[in-house]
């Protein structure tokens, strides 16, 4: 999830560098390279080499208002609450009638007697 959260608010540019029609590089991190002649940046020259900037912006507002929600959803969330916070509840004690009970004294061991073993 917090993968997926920075991906969507990740801001970056992609630089490309084009020799008339032909695309010769192309950048994200890094300023394109050029294919090694001078001209001005952002503009044509006689050979038509110019350099070309795109830049994707992020996602930048995260909060959704809660007032901006419809009817129907405000009442699946409220709902959604309600029966969440249900699950939640402390249950009460019962009380367990056998837990002063006294197990009687063994006397004879009844495996031997029966002549029952487990293999």
């Amino acid at each position: 999830m917090a993968f997926l959260m920075f991906l969507s608010t990740m801001s970056f540019t992609v630089h490309q560098h084009f020799c008339g029609d032909f695309l010769v590089d192309q950048s994200v991190f890094f300023e394109a390279d050029t294919c090694g002649m001078e001209h001005d940046s952002g503009v044509a020259d006689e050979k038509g080499c110019y350099d070309d900037s795109i830049a994707i912006d992020g996602q930048k507002d995260l909060k959704i208002p809660f007032y901006d929600l419809s009817f129907d959803q405000q009442v699946f969330l409220v709902s959604f609450a309600y029966s969440f916070s249900g699950l939640f509840e402390e249950l009460p004690a019962k009380d367990i009638p056998y837990t002063k009970y006294i197990p009687p004294l063994i006397v004879q061991e009844i495996h031997i007697l029966n002549e029952t073993f487990l293999i």
